[in-house]
């Protein structure tokens, strides 16, 4: 009688695995679309994190911004050290922008604008208009 006990545990084990507990996963998540660029009219923003001047490409966050014609983008220094955001072109030099300042700048035509620090010159970024 043992015997026929062993025997009827491994079918118990496959029909209860069979018959399963109603449970079907949710389907795998859709890949997030990259963002859009910012609306005309609106606002964005490129921060300085701390310790910046050794940062290079990485020193404005985003490195490279994606903006619609119209938008005001702002520099926002986080870093304890003064920072410039200064056009590579003719166009914009923000002066010194204090450890927790902000320089604001309208981006009315579309082009591809890069910029750097005027004190830390390693320190490069673009901002990108459609």
């Amino acid at each position: 009688m043992s015997s026929f006990r062993l025997a009827l545990v491994p079918a118990i084990l496959m029909f209860a695995m069979a018959c399963g507990d109603g449970y079907s996963p949710s389907p795998a998540p859709s890949p997030v679309p990259p963002a859009a660029p910012p609306a005309a009219g609106s606002q964005a923003a490129v921060t300085i994190p701390a310790g910046a001047e050794f940062l290079g490409n990485r020193a404005f966050v985003p490195a490279q911004l994606d903006i619609t014609a119209g938008t005001t983008v702002t520099w926002r220094n986080t870093d304890a050290t003064t920072h410039t955001s200064t056009s590579n072109a003719p166009g914009w030099n923000s002066g010194d922008v204090r450890p927790n300042g902000e320089f604001t700048r309208a981006f009315s035509t579309p082009g591809t604008f890069s910029y750097h620090c005027t004190i830390h010159p390693s320190m490069v970024g673009t901002v990108v208009v459609r």
